[in-house]
């Protein structure tokens, strides 16, 4: 699939943003335009695991860029790019804490050079707790923010 230009030069602008250490202010609860993904993390999603996550976590800045890139799709609220986007995750895996049904939403993590979805993700539960999996849901890592 073909990423428009645009995409690719907010990605670039957030990295650069990232790397200069911008977004260490205040932390507004809304994402405003411009926003990181650290302060968006930090004013919505937890920063440490559920106690029933017995699992492994990375740290927000070990993310693929397009993963950051998601979770300010995320916090903004859309539009996301596939439509599967913003659905139910069943965790029929059984790899993440028990939740009711309907608590695990999941998001396409784009992958360079892949003509498909590809199999990174970012899965978030009760729209606070963030895991990511690099391989199609074989394994998750909680999102230390």
């Amino acid at each position: 699939m073909t990423r428009r230009p645009a995409r690719r030069a907010g990605v670039l602008l957030l990295l650069l943003v990232l790397l200069a250490g911008c977004g260490a202010g205040s932390v507004t609860p809304v994402p405003t335009p411009g926003a990181t993904p650290s302060t968006v993390a930090t004013s919505r999603f937890a920063a440490e695991p559920p106690a029933d996550w017995g699992g492994d976590t990375i740290e927000l800045g070990e993310l693929p860029p397009e993963a950051l890139d998601t979770l300010l799709l995320v916090a903004d609220g859309g539009p996301y790019p596939y439509r599967q986007d913003d659905g139910t995750f069943g965790n029929r895996e059984r790899l993440l804490p028990p939740r009711p049904s309907q608590a695990y939403r999941e998001y396409t993590v784009e992958t360079p050079g892949s003509d498909d979805r590809g199999a990174r993700r970012l899965v978030i539960a009760d729209g606070r707790d963030v895991y990511y999996t690099d391989d199609h849901y074989a394994s998750f890592r909680f999102v230390v923010t």
